[in-house]
Formats: structure tokens, C-alpha cells, sequence
């Protein structure tokens, strides 16, 4: 491949922004006052531009000066230029200051963050909040993110890491299939429509009552990618999910979902807020944070454990 020729070598923008202010004048002494410059300086500075030019750019003339020929070709791309430069860092910094961007995983935003997220938009009505979706990891380096909502072990490095809450996972159907199929102890899910039953969140649910996980396979079942979809068909009678009740915690508060078997098992992971530490005096980093753990605060649920279970009856905090 061809190498590409090397970019012209630029001026020095503080003479660029001098030449700028003194064409539009045509007066050294205005453009000292609008820089904060003495006019000394303001010759200097312009000295340096025709030095680089090798051309006058100015007429001197007793109260005024006047544009060359060349100054002229010069004047209207530089007041463009230094525009253009202006209303993008305006732009950037006021977008910076009200628009919130917010990434988390997609089971957790839509059931768990934006029904609430409203109230917070009540509360801010200043920023503009904007919701991502993602299964990867945020580079806050690369990607235009303002903090992230994480499920995991909170062991990310160079990241502030806060705990919202810990993650439980529980059987959870509608009332009218608990009668119906009559559950009541945890043997009696053997006989039920469980979705997606070769979840590891089964097989560990199962082991910590003490029934053996491969009693599950052998049987014709539903197998679908998220917690949403699990807990979509569920609400639709089509069997038991396996999921977070915290994170549909309307849905067993409206009697919509109901435990399955009155037991839920404690996850290693957690769900967590992180934002680089850099930004943490930032204002809207500052306030949805302490919304943010204020709700989940408010959100904690008290969950049933079995009485002898490996689980630990740790309430959601």
C-alpha cells in the first residue's frame, strides 16, 4: 500500500486565534482587550504567523490595520475554522452536563431500572437519561457511557464498585399453576413444566434441597435465553421459570408471579452500579448514584428460605 503523505505541519493556534480576532477588528489594540492580551503580545503573536506564512498579513497603518491580499484568503477559512472548533466543544460540553447515558444488561433494564427510572427523571428533570442494552463489559474508555449497572463478583479494577443488591434465584409461576399442579414441596417440581430446565440456576436450586439435578433431563422442555423470556411464558401459565425475584419483584407484589416452592437460593453474583472513579464529583454521576442505591434500597425484599438449606437466609440489601 501506498504510505500516506504526512499532515501539514500546523501553526500555532494561539497565533491562529490571535490573527483571527485582530482581522475581525482590524485593530491590534481591541484584539489585546477581547484576549486579555497586551498588544505587544498581539504582535508578536502575529509576527510568528507571517514568519510561517512568509508573507505580511497585515497593512500597519496609524489606527488601524488592514488585511493583505493574502491576509484576506487567510481571515475567512480561519474564522470558520475556529467557529466550527467552538460549537463542537459547546456542544460537547453542554451534552456532557445534561444527558445521562446509562448501560446495563437487557433483563435488568427492562424489569428491574425502567420501571422506576421514571421517577427519576421527575426528580432531574434537567438531564436527558439514555438507556443501553449490552451483554459486554463497558469500556468507559471507548464507549460514550456515564456509568453501568453490572451483574457479577463487583471485581472490576480501576472502576468504583458499589453493591445495589445480591441476586437470588427462586421457581416462580402464576397462583393458578401452584394450585393447579399442587405445589407445595420442592419434589413436586419434578412433575411441572419447568422452562428452561437445564439452567444451572435449576440444578444448583434442586441440590440445595437436596434432589439430584439429573432427575431433570429425559423429558421434552422449553429452552429459552433470558430471564424475560423464562418469566414472559410463565406469567402465561406455560410452566415454572427459574429467575431473580428481585428483579420481578412487581410482578409477585401484584400476585401476577408467587414462589413456586417457598425457597430461594443465594447467588455468588451480584448486581452492582460502577462508574471510572475519575467522575465520581460529577453531578449526575453523583445523583443518579445515590437514587440509584436509595432504590434498591427501598427495593429489598425478604425471601423464603427452607428451614436446613445450604442457602443463606441473607436479606436483599
Amino acid at each position: 500500500m501506498p504510505a500516506h503523505p504526512p499532515p501539514p505541519k500546523l501553526p500555532p493556534l494561539a497565533a491562529v486565534r490571535v490573527f483571527e480576532a485582530a482581522a475581525r477588528h482590524q485593530n491590534f489594540t481591541r484584539a489585546a482587550e477581547e484576549l486579555g492580551m497586551t498588544q505587544a503580545a498581539v504582535s508578536y503573536q502575529i509576527r510568528l504567523l507571517e514568519d510561517r506564512v512568509g508573507a505580511a498579513l497585515f497593512v500597519r497603518q496609524p489606527r488601524q490595520v488592514v488585511l493583505t491580499a493574502i491576509g484576506q484568503r487567510l481571515a475567512g477559512p480561519v474564522a470558520k475554522a475556529l467557529t466550527d472548533i467552538g460549537t463542537v466543544f459547546r456542544d460537547l460540553c453542554e451534552e456532557n452536563q445534561t444527558v445521562l447515558t446509562i448501560s446495563a444488561l437487557q433483563t435488568m433494564a427492562i424489569t428491574w431500572l425502567s420501571p422506576r427510572l421514571a421517577q427519576f427523571q421527575i426528580e432531574n428533570p434537567q438531564f436527558d437519561v439514555r438507556v443501553g442494552t449490552s451483554q459486554h463489559l463497558v469500556d468507559f474508555a471507548t464507549e460514550s457511557v456515564d456509568l453501568a449497572l453490572r451483574y457479577g463478583l463487583g471485581d472490576w479494577p480501576d472502576l468504583t464498585v458499589e453493591k445495589l443488591f445480591d441476586n437470588h434465584y427462586a421457581p416462580l409461576c402464576t397462583p393458578e399453576l401452584r394450585e393447579k399442579l399442587e405445589l407445595r414441596e420442592p419434589h413436586d417440581l419434578l412433575r411441572a413444566p419447568l422452562l428452561s430446565p437445564m439452567e444451572d440456576w435449576w440444578k444448583n436450586w434442586f441440590a440445595d434441597v437436596g434432589i439430584d439435578a439429573p432427575k431433570l433431563g429425559g423429558r421434552a422442555s422449553l429452552a429459552l435465553q433470558m430471564q424475560t423470556m423464562n418469566i414472559q411464558a410463565a406469567l402465561r401459565g406455560h410452566g415454572v421459570a427459574i429467575a431473580a425475584p428481585e428483579l420481578f419483584a412487581y410482578d409477585i407484589e401484584a400476585g401476577r408471579l408467587v414462589f413456586a416452592i417457598d425457597h430461594a437460593v443465594r447467588d455468588e453474583r451480584s448486581y452492582w452500579i460502577v462508574y471510572p472513579p475519575a467522575r465520581q464529583r460529577e453531578r449526575k454521576i453523583r445523583l443518579f448514584r445515590d437514587w440509584v442505591l436509595a432504590e434498591a434500597r427501598a427495593a429489598c425484599m425478604k425471601l423464603p428460605v427452607l428451614p436446613g438449606s445450604r442457602s443463606a437466609a441473607a436479606p436483599v440489601i
